[in-house]
């Protein structure tokens, strides 16, 4: 992006939410949870165990449906849309616990990552050769085109991650999502989702990344907005964020 594309998206609306609201049984998960991320920016969410990121995650991308409010994607109503229309939407994510295919091969589960009528039509999808082209650059990219014939069950935990970052630009979104990337995840393919998270983002892809490794986010992150028991208590940059007495309070319980 050019100097002035990336300043005016900084400064525009990509994601929100208002008074987003999620209860499982007495618990309220997502409270009226009214939050705004920015277009071309890394932003990230934190907060302790349990304090509804996964399950605000899961309300932005259809995976739930919220008890009430609204999810905005610049500046258009998409709250309680399937999952499949919210990703040809421009929205792509990832989940904290790995979802790959183990038994199909690295190059196999990109192809069904674009899919939209089922493992059935893999076969017919593997003779797309624009399709093969594309998965095989993005392996290229993420550093496992060495391992696209082997199956995605015996590769590392951290190359299933980067295979399912992978899986997830098979489909070119605008804005993607990543729940816990570097969770389990050794520091040296921690780095590796950094700096392509950096890249891409220098590229003109937004993100929102949900993760617990406060070195990672603080390094890597524009934005940090801080849930705390089911809503935003905090957010701003993250030299301002580290340093708010509510932050600590949340995290410390100083």
């Amino acid at each position: 992006m050019s100097e002035e594309t990336a300043a005016a998206a900084g400064t525009a609306t990509g994601l929100e939410t208002v008074a987003l609201t999620k209860s499982f049984g007495g618990v309220r998960a997502v409270d009226e949870a009214t939050v705004t991320f920015r277009d071309g920016r890394i932003n990230a969410l934190i907060g302790p165990n349990g304090s509804g990121k996964t399950t605000f995650f899961n309300c932005v991308t259809g995976m739930i449906k919220p008890d009430s409010g609204s999810v905005l994607f610049r500046g258009k109503e998409i709250t309680g849309r399937a999952p499949h229309r919210i990703a040809r939407g421009g929205i792509g994510r990832s989940f904290q616990l790995c979802r790959i295919f183990p038994r199909m091969t690295v190059l196999e589960n990109l192809l069904v990552a674009v899919r939209t009528d089922g493992l059935r039509q893999l076969l017919a999808r593997s003779r797309d050769a624009q399709a093969i082209e594309r998965a095989r650059g993005l392996l290229v990219r993420v550093g496992l085109d060495h391992l696209e014939n082997a199956e995605a069950g015996a590769i590392s935990y951290g190359q299933q991650k980067l295979l399912e970052l992978a899986g997830v630009l098979m489909s070119d979104p605008d804005t993607i999502m990543l729940d816990e990337p570097a969770g389990g995840v050794n520091p040296s393919l921690i780095g590796r989702i950094g700096t392509l998270v950096r890249e891409l983002n220098a590229e003109g892809k937004t993100f929102l990344i949900v993760e617990h490794n406060m070195e990672m986010v603080m390094s890597l992150s524009d934005h940090v907005v801080v849930f705390d028991r089911g809503r935003p208590i905090a957010e701003g940059p993250p030299s301002v964020v580290q340093e708010d007495p509510r932050v600590l309070e949340a995290y410390l319980g100083v």
